[in-house]
């Protein structure tokens, strides 16, 4: 067996040293990266061999790389390095990784050649001037052979480690047992669909309802298959935190389930959880960089020490005392999911997950930033689980390490009918008219000029007196100003790198995404301007309604795709907007429940419609007070929208003021939820009055008596308003079900979600009210659950 690794990454591994410094630097985009590679290989005379392809063997390391150019003429070998700005600010230790790169293909390039020396140089090509800077120097191959052994050798130690984690691991997995007696009623079909999925390296849209357990229903049989398919990594990626929590609980439980070996302990694995930057964070008030953070100074020196204790502690036995906390529970209420909906952190003080408790400790002990080592131990982790972005989104990490150490991955997409909406985000990008008011007022004079011609071109866009207006392409001279204000505040930048202020670079930023996907627009999206309801001129959007084309490469970079959720009907919905391929298989699980379990009743009488809001307030105040009085308990009441559920509150505080009630207010930090599921107890009773689609309408666990019943005062359905008529004939004229993709089945979607939160078990009991005479109409009845028995 062997340990395959391309150059750049071993001397990532060996070489890095000093700060982490992320400083704005402006660089190429990767597309004038490819370009000043080319124009520099031009420029060379006959006989130069482009892109020369290396290979070499040290003990189990299997290393590949590729030069930049070589001329055998000269015996110069080649490393090119584009650039944009003062030369002079590169930071040493980014030099020195440079230099690293070029003597290990220097060395491998005499080895194959059998050169006895040789000269390096490091081209540092400007793409603003398109001008070279040439650094060379003249190597022994002595001197480049000693070179390379040594990187060589410091890390052969950590592949051979790895190489041995991978036998243990798929050891393990290979005699994995499920970690309950038997599977609940449908896991064992969806077990079975997700290990045919990986199998047979295709993907799968599977319907499940909730309560039967599926992230272990998924997790466990995707782990199963990992030997037998030789795949490298497992991603879950969840919509939400509690998503998160539970695939967390779901590994640990895993890695604690004895298999039938000799030694039994559970599945070896590292699992790791990823959180957003601002959440991991230690110090929010200082900048990315060692002159501000104490936990950048130094980072890459700390990184070894702390790389090594974090794989030590994930590769420790399962039964040993590590004293670790799970750090999963976030006071969500939220069930394992598997077995009894509450988790069983019996083995929680020696679990070795990776979870963010964890690294903050590990990060604090050897003085390193807790977010970037979460990132770098990406790199070494068996199942790694976090948010969709980290896989789907433009720069997403996951996606990108796949690519570049050619992994064969197989992901998990938990709540998976959340993807189409995260995805248009993600490939979607907007221009604020007072970002750019704002900034003219505070960027320097050598700026002013392009920004205002920039706001100029953005000026003769909105040519009528509409709040809304839609355009097929930009003028020529709006494309032109934008770029030339990107290349510009590029350049200021660079030449003043510590006088860039935040609001310079969130307008870089979002200019930069806008321009990305203005160069990829398509029929997929459209471009829409909008006046805001404060302030002078209009927002420029690019809204994404397709995000098939821009995850395309991200499908095909799994082995197995497996998205899952309680609400995927009809499958069509998700195949088309995502992409899937035709081989997608579609699952639909049967449900556990019994329908004696759920009453639902169709209140037909009150309309809910905007037109109607006002006179539905005290029929809907009056129901839900009646079943109160009738059945005290927990009980959910959802609205479409903030101001229908004030409304809604006022009407029933006013005519109930006996009844308690508590309010999901329009923004609340992970503290406030969590407070406000905490009022979801067993000795608790009363309405929580909440928005339908919001962080209450799914992916929250109340089993038992701690929610018996839910009233859902809308179809959920989108507003009808001309940017959703504009998505509505964008999706009519791709796939013919314009009203269906835009409002129906997203609407519904929301109110099964929301209606699920009531029967968790098969032992529960509840009533769920589905208020608006539409609910009638067949063709909705037909998106609600076959398992429901509708009065």
């Amino acid at each position: 067996m062997s340990y395959r690794i391309a150059v750049r990454e071993l001397v990532e591994f060996t070489a890095k040293s000093g700060d982490l410094d992320l400083r704005f630097t402006p660089a190429p985009t990767a597309q004038e990266g490819i370009e000043g590679h080319r124009v520099v290989a031009s420029r060379r005379g006959p006989g130069y061999q482009a892109e020369v392809a290396l290979t070499a063997e040290f003990g189990a390391l299997s290393l590949r790389g590729r030069a930049d150019g070589y001329d055998p003429g000269r015996q110069l070998l080649e490393e090119v390095k584009t650039y944009r700005g003062d030369l002079s600010r590169l930071p040493d230790n980014q030099r020195a990784l440079h230099w690293a790169q070029a003597k290990c293909y220097g060395a491998m390039l005499c080895a194959e050649r059998e050169l006895e020396a040789l000269d390096i140089a490091l081209v540092y090509f400007d793409i603003g001037s398109q001008t070279e800077t040439p650094v060379t120097e003249h190597f022994t191959a002595w001197e480049l052979q000693a070179f390379f052994h040594e990187h060589c050798t410091r890390f052969l130690h950590w592949a051979e480690q790895e190489m041995a984690h991978r036998r243990a691991r798929d050891a393990s997995l290979a005699d994995l047992r499920f970690p309950h007696p038997e599977f609940r009623h449908g896991q064992r079909p969806l077990a079975e669909g997700v290990y045919r999925a990986a199998r047979d390296g295709q993907c799968l849209l599977a319907q499940a309802p909730t309560g039967i357990g599926k992230t272990i229903g998924t997790l466990f049989p995707l782990l199963k298959a990992l030997p037998g398919q030789q795949i490298d990594r497992v991603f879950f990626l969840t919509a939400k935190t509690p998503g998160r929590a539970l695939a967390l609980e779901a590994a640990q439980k895993l890695m604690h389930t004895p298999t039938s070996q000799p030694d039994p302990q559970g599945a070896r694995l590292r699992v790791l959880e990823l959180t957003a930057r601002d959440k991991a964070c230690v110090h929010s008030d200082k900048e990315c960089h060692g002159d501000s953070c104490p936990l950048a100074k130094g980072f890459y020196d700390h990184l070894p020490a702390a790389r090594a204790a974090a794989i030590a502690l994930a590769d420790a036995d399962a039964d040993a005392d590590v004293g670790v906390g799970v750090g999963v529970g976030v006071g969500v209420g939220v069930g394992v999911g598997v077995g009894d909906t509450t988790a069983d952190n019996s083995d929680a003080d020696k679990s070795p997950l990776l979870d963010q408790p964890t690294l903050q400790r590990i990060a604090h002990d050897h003085q390193v930033c807790p977010y970037y080592l979460s990132q770098e131990l990406a790199r070494w982790s068996d199942v790694v689980i976090g948010d969709y972005n980290y896989f789907f989104d433009v720069s997403a990490l996951l996606y990108s390490l796949t690519v570049a150490r050619d992994w064969k991955v197989a992901v998990l997409a938990d709540e998976a009918h959340n993807l189409v909406d995260r995805a248009r985000e993600m490939y979607s990008a907007e221009l604020q008219p007072a970002a750019l008011a704002a900034l003219r007022k505070i960027v320097p004079a050598t700026l002013k000029r392009p920004l205002g011609r920039l706001q100029k071109a953005w000026d003769t866009l909105h040519d009528t007196d509409q709040e809304y207006a839609c355009r097929d392409e930009l003028p020529a001279g709006f494309v032109a100003a934008l770029h030339n204000s990107i290349v510009k505040i590029a350049d200021y930048q660079s030449a003043h790198p510590l006088e860039t202020g935040p609001e310079l670079l969130r307008f870089y930023f979002d200019a930069l995404h806008f321009q990305d996907l203005l160069e990829r627009f398509g029929a997929h999206s459209f471009m829409d301007l909008l006046t805001p309801r404060h302030g002078a001129g209009h927002a420029l959007r690019i809204r994404n309604v397709i995000p098939a084309p821009h995850l395309a490469e991200r499908l095909r970079a799994c082995h197995t795709l497996t998205l899952f959720s309680a609400t995927l009907t009809p499958p069509e919905l998700h195949r088309h907007l995502l992409g899937l391929p035709e081989t997608t298989t579609f699952l639909d699980v049967p449900s556990p429940f019994d329908a004696r379990q759920l009453t639902v009743r169709i209140v037909d009488r009150i309309s809910t419609r905007y037109r109607d809001r006002e006179a539905s307030l005290a029929p809907i105040a009056e129901l839900i007070a009646t079943q109160y009085r009738h059945t005290p308990g927990n009980y959910l009441a959802f609205f479409s929208s903030h101001d229908y559920l004030q409304r809604a509150l006022a009407a029933f505080r006013e005519a109930h003021p006996d009844i308690p009630v508590r309010e999901q207010a329009r923004t609340m930090d992970e503290a406030a939820r969590t407070a406000f599921l905490a009022g979801f107890g067993t000795q608790t009773q009363g309405i929580a009055f909440a928005v339908l689609g919001g962080a209450f309408g799914e992916g929250i666990d109340l089993p038992g008596e701690r929610l018996i019943g839910a009233f859902v005062a809308t179809l959920g359905l989108p507003q009808v308003n001309a940017m959703n008529e504009k998505v509505m004939d964008c999706l009519q004229a791709h796939f013919g079900a314009g009203y269906d993709y835009t409002y129906l089945y997203p609407g519904l979607q929301k109110v099964v979600q929301a209606a699920g939160r009531v029967i968790r078990r098969r032992e529960d009991r509840g009533v769920v009210y589905l208020i608006d005479d539409r609910f009638r109409q067949g063709k909705v009845r037909a998106l609600l659950p076959a398992w429901w028995q509708v009065d």
